[in-house]
């Protein structure tokens, strides 16, 4: 009666340690596309100001888009 006992509380722990393993996964890819949203608008606003200073360049030289 005791092996099978302990079988079922390893096979219970195992399953609890995936459980926690799987919750740290979700958390930490829910971190990943936070910072990826965050460098997404980064880059964006960088864009932007590139092509103004660009507009700015090309008139200034004469040339219009």
């Amino acid at each position: 009666m005791f092996w099978p006992m302990l079988a079922i509380a390893l096979g219970f722990l195992g399953i609890a340690v995936l459980g926690v393993l799987a919750i740290r996964v979700f958390a930490e890819a829910q971190r990943l596309g936070r910072q990826v949203a965050d460098t997404t608008r980064s880059i964006n606003l960088a864009a932007e100001d590139l092509e103004r200073a660009a507009v700015g360049v090309a008139e200034a030289g004469g040339d219009a888009f």
